[in-house]
């Protein structure tokens, strides 16, 4: 026990040197990779820690983050960096954990306790003869009052001006005192940094140590991917049968609230079927068969796009309602799948018309991360409406949906990271140029990752007017040399930053922009 405490505090003290070196002005990169290496070695030779299936499976999914981070460096690789490493510590720490809304909440749970494991593995930590178990014992009484009265004190600045310039002096105060008193012994460290060190040490802590208690994972395992088919108590109170028993009594016999349920699936499913069918139809007519764009056509797509993406949505959530219990046992449910089949290979219609929409938005006025959003909703839709087809069919729970689901999820977005956005997207609107011209304004607006191929495409490049699509001979395209001028100066800020970045903010994209700089002499 003294072992094992010794070596996550040592773990956490030297994992914030480590994150206040990597970390300290500079750009997530190579840092993240060297950081997330650390912490898998150290969960690695925690001997509390399972090196089970789901340890392997999420180390490698954490560790494939970093080096996207490293080689494509975007707001994506990042995004899915912090999200791996959740998973990670959630699934490592708890294996018994089956979906990856649980082990958020169960690295959530990690680092609120912190503090109290925290304390509680010092106290077994000694040196020799001598511990800090007596120190610590006083410290556990000041905690907890200390953090009520942060708590209050922050409500009472808000609700009282006076109150919060008087907090705001004292703590300027202090904070000079605490700071001339740091200085003062170590010359070479500001009290700011030493901050991020102790930053450092909490993030590290809040990853390798785990919070021993299994409630979270209990309570997961009686959850069921299979549906049981629920006996009811007729004698058991509660306030909602209460409720039943004074607006409708004749609900409470089972077969006929069953059967009601039925019967009221029926209809909804039929005249479900119906409406969607009519706008089916309609899509395939006005849409799918010789589309010609007309006045504003682009609210009109997008406006659509979105209503579509909702009522898929709650397509989903009205099969999910009308097959969540006994009804999938019920013995004449068969036609009423058989309709929510119907509905849902009409739902799948209904997609490939989002499909559509996006592809004449995006042919007409170029590709944007939007629009790819649009095309990837699309695709969890699909996704979506599979399982849930699934659900009905194998009788399975709502618990699977979410277990499956989020696997899926996590998966497309690894994926998904490994795709260079930003300049696929230049790419793209550059060589797709409609007559409508390219918006500039978007392309400046991309990462400098697409500075080779915004320089390489210098004379393709024109700026254009708002397009009328009732009159295109209208748009006039020009020559715009303010471009060019904002294209070099973006260039020159590129190079000046990339000089002072140090190794810690390596990252590939970076580097391939440099060194087009260098081979066509472009920096100033």
């Amino acid at each position: 026990m003294k072992n094992k405490s010794n070596f996550l505090v040592l773990s956490t003290f030297f994992g914030g040197l480590l994150f206040n070196y990597l970390f300290w002005t500079e750009r997530l990169a190579l840092n993240l990779l060297i950081y997330s290496l650390y912490i898998l070695t150290i969960t690695y030779f925690n001997k509390d820690i399972t090196k089970s299936y789901k340890f392997k499976i999420y180390a490698t999914a954490h560790l494939l983050a970093a080096i996207l981070v490293v080689i494509n460096n975007s707001d994506l690789t990042i995004v899915t960096y912090y999200i791996s490493l959740i998973l990670f510590v959630g699934f490592s720490h708890y294996p018994q954990i089956r979906t990856v809304f649980t082990a958020v909440i169960a690295t959530a749970l990690q680092f609120i306790t912190l503090p109290f494991n925290f304390i509680q593995s010092l106290a077994t930590v000694s040196i020799g003869k001598f511990n800090l178990k007596p120190i610590l014992k006083f410290a556990k009484y000041v905690f907890i009052p200390i953090i009520i009265v942060t708590f209050f004190t922050v409500i009472y600045m808000v609700a009282n001006e006076v109150f919060a310039h008087y907090v705001d002096t004292f703590v300027l105060n202090i904070s000079n005192f605490l700071g001339n008193i740091f200085s003062f012994f170590f010359k070479d460290i500001t009290l700011v940094r030493f901050l991020h060190f102790c930053l450092g040490a909490i993030v590290t802590g809040g990853l390798v140590f785990t919070f021993f208690n299994h409630n979270l994972e209990k309570a997961e395992s009686k959850c069921t991917e299979k549906l049981d088919r629920i006996r009811k108590d007729p004698n058991r109170h509660t306030i909602w049968r209460e409720m039943i028993q004074i607006f409708s009594p004749n609900l409470l016999t089972k077969k006929l609230a069953l059967k009601t349920e039925y019967i009221t699936g029926i209809i909804s499913f039929v005249a479900l079927n119906l409406l969607l069918l009519s706008v089916n139809l309609i899509d395939i007519t006005t849409l799918w068969l010789g589309y010609k764009p007309s006045g504003n056509f682009s609210a009109d797509l997008h406006q659509g796009t979105n209503a579509l993406i909702f009522s898929i949505i709650m397509a989903m959530a009205v099969i999910l309602y009308f097959f969540r219990g006994n009804l999938n046992f019920y013995s004449k449910s068969k036609t009423l799948k058989v309709l929510a089949f119907a509905w849902m290979i009409q739902n799948f219609i209904l997609i490939i018309s989002v499909f559509i929409r996006d592809g004449y938005y995006i042919e007409y006025q170029g590709l944007t991360h939007k629009r790819i959003g649009v095309l990837v909703f699309a695709i969890l839709c699909i996704i979506g409406l599979t399982t849930v087809y699934i659900k009905v069919a194998k009788q399975k729970t709502l618990f699977y949906l979410f277990k499956i689901n989020g696997h899926i999820w996590f998966a497309l977005l690894l994926v998904f990271s490994t795709i260079n956005w930003d300049v696929l997207i230049a790419k793209y609107n550059i060589n797709h140029t409609s007559s409508s011209g390219i918006d500039l304004d978007y392309l400046f607006s991309l990462s400098d990752k697409t500075l080779p191929i915004l320089d390489k495409n210098r004379s393709n490049l024109y700026a254009t007017s708002i397009p009328d699509l009732k009159s295109p001979k209208a748009v006039l395209l020009t020559q715009n040399d303010k471009f060019q001028r904002r294209l070099d100066r973006r260039i020159g800020y590129f190079a000046e930053r990339y000089q002072k970045t140090t190794w810690l903010s390596w990252n590939y994209r970076d580097w391939q922009t440099h060194q087009y700089l260098i081979k066509n002499r472009l920096q100033p």
